[in-house]
């Protein structure tokens, strides 16, 4: 028996290669650059070796074994290209390819599609079986997400992530062999909360974003004397350079302005202003309930609108404890459309805003009636990453060249503490620099005070974290949900707290629903990082040191805006049909 951590020796395709007690043939291949082809595996998921394409021959075996489920042993000898495995292999892409009808000219994995691009590798001819689900029906889940049952593999990989990850269970699998197909379960008690992962963890694009890029790309074509307006969210900078090579985390704001405005946009602003309006707002209230006794604790994080239909729909009785704030990409929609409309002297019927998310459920967000400001919604258009991603590419646009560009003079770019709201508990530590300030501005520590930026206790990729705030001698227990996975550990002592932040998704926005494709807690590790970096290289740290920002709540409050731009309210909801 091989010891834990001992190295051990294999042979693959003839040349000796060290495995680590534990991995697989597949792992000690990738870490080798060794190319394996692979659909159904994904390294945060559990392995189900279904889709079989990464099969590989054994000396000495009989029959073939997948790479991602075989275990490396000591003296294997493994070829992965013989005559056996590719017969093998080949077979099974084309039996995939019966089983995926191919709706390329609009999918936007168009450009960056695995199952294409193994087919050129392989020279498999996508053609040779007929067809078998091409009358499958699509599952459409609010204006969110929604399963192609025409494009579906079989791979299951919905169904795990939201059963196991998200914990949700709104996935299942009906009957077998060729028929069985994903839909969802009928219990009603259980509803989809349109966080995406499904979507993000699928390989050929079956379960994806409802498109509006199309809905955009008509708008730019065809501007009718409207403004055009585009925002990025925080999380967005250090996500989408990875579809044009560029490094995991690395900082695109400046590229992304750029695109936009070749695409056509009149007008690019950063989201993270809406942060700074949304960690003030939240700030304020996360003090006033702690001043009032009558009031609702903990308070609870509402910038997450897969959480919030989560609560609105499985824990109504939650309601009472979600801040009233509206989240940043709402306020700045409705500030485009109040305040810059004003200094610009354009009617807000006029603008049309577009916001680019690393979330699917910021489409059912931007048409939730509450939200809008005398008729009109705040977000007319949301684009997940891969989408805006997909434009960039059909338009011919050289993103990793392209000269940085600096956002919209009237908003600015925001401070640190909006980008790291992208990062789960970013919220959290962004709304604790400004109660921190706002408790000790008066204070005879004040110097001491203000000097704190950083809560490091609420970084992090654990599923929840804890953490003993000191606001100038207010002692708060705060916490943070890290995936909604992870929600019942905390709901189960919620008297426990303070204030406690929840992101449906692992990681938070940088892990989100519709996030750049792969995307694995590896990846949204990296992307953290970036986020982080980008907080320390910004002049301006904190939302209340964001005049900007400060100029734009005084004049709502001035002109009496203040429910309309800055709340709103929640309801409880019935389960929405499909």
């Amino acid at each position: 028996m091989i010891k834990k951590n001992n190295k051990i020796k294999i042979k693959i395709d003839d040349k000796i290669y060290i495995a680590a007690d534990g991995e697989t043939i597949l792992d000690v291949a990738k870490r080798n650059n060794i190319f394996l082809p692979t659909l159904c595996h994904h390294p945060d998921l559990k392995i189900k070796a279904n889709c079989r394409v990464c099969v590989v021959e054994v000396k000495g075996l009989k029959r073939l074994v997948t790479s991602c489920s075989t275990p490396a042993c000591s003296g294997m000898e493994i070829f992965t290209n013989s005559e056996k495995v590719k017969l093998s292999r080949d077979t099974n892409l084309k039996l995939i390819f019966s089983a995926h009808i191919e709706k390329c000219s609009s999918c936007t994995s168009k450009f960056d599609c695995s199952l294409l691009d193994l087919a050129k590798r392989y020279k498999i001819n996508i053609a040779d079986f007929k067809d078998r689900k091409d009358k499958r029906k699509t599952y459409k889940f609010a204006n969110s997400v929604e399963i192609d049952g025409s494009q579906c593999i079989d791979c299951r990989n919905c169904i795990d992530v939201c059963s196991n990850v998200q914990k949700i269970g709104y996935l299942k699998k009906t009957g077998k062999g060729y028929k069985q197909e994903v839909v969802p379960v009928d219990d009603k008690n259980i509803d989809c909360i349109y966080c995406g992962q499904c979507a993000l963890h699928c390989p050929v694009a079956s379960a994806q974003e409802q498109y509006n890029w199309d809905d955009v790309e008509k708008i730019l074509a065809n501007k009718k004397g409207k403004t055009l307006v585009a925002m990025f969210a925080p999380s967005t900078r250090v996500s989408i350079g990875e579809m044009f090579g560029l490094p995991y985390g690395y900082n695109s704001s400046g590229l992304m302005v750029a695109a936009l405005k070749k695409l056509g946009f009149d007008q690019v602003v950063d989201v993270n202003f809406g942060a700074d309006v949304t960690t003030m707002v939240e700030a304020g209230e996360l003090l006033e309930r702690l001043a009032n006794k009558k009031s609702r604790l903990p308070m609870i994080t509402s910038c997450c609108p897969a959480w919030v239909k989560y609560v609105e729909f499985k824990r109504p009785d939650l309601i009472p404890h979600l801040t009233s704030s509206r989240s940043p990409q709402i306020h700045l929609g409705g500030i485009i459309k109040t305040y810059w409309a004003e200094k610009k002297k354009i009617k807000a019927k006029d603008i049309v805003t577009i916001s680019i998310m690393p979330c699917t459920a910021k489409k059912f967000e931007s048409k939730r009636e509450e939200l809008k400001i005398g008729g009109n919604y705040p977000i007319d258009h949301v684009l997940t990453v891969r989408e805006l991603a997909f434009l960039i590419k059909k338009n011919n646009i050289d993103f990793k060249n392209l000269k940085k560009t600096k956002s919209n003079d009237i908003i600015n770019d925001g401070s640190g503490a909006g980008v790291i709201y992208g990062a789960s508990g970013g919220v959290m530590e962004s709304a604790l620099r400004t109660a921190n300030h706002l408790v000790c501005k008066d204070s005879k520590k004040a110097k001491i005070c203000h000097t704190r930026l950083e809560f490091k206790d609420v970084r992090g990729l654990n599923g929840i974290k804890e953490a003993k705030i000191d606001l100038d001698g207010n002692k708060l227990n705060v916490a943070i949900v890290n995936g909604i996975g992870n929600i019942d550990g905390i709901l189960d002592k919620l008297g426990k707290y303070h204030y406690i932040e929840v992101m449906a998704c692992p990681g938070g926005c940088i892990g989100g629903g519709g996030q750049i494709i792969p995307s694995s807690m590896e990846i949204v590790k990296k992307r953290m990082e970036g986020l982080y970096k980008s907080d320390k290289k910004e002049k301006i740290r904190t939302a209340h040191d964001n005049k900007g920002a400060i100029d734009v709540l005084n004049w709502v409050k001035s002109n009496d805006l203040t429910k309309n731009v800055l709340h709103t309210k929640y309801r409880k909801r019935e389960r929405d049909k499909t």
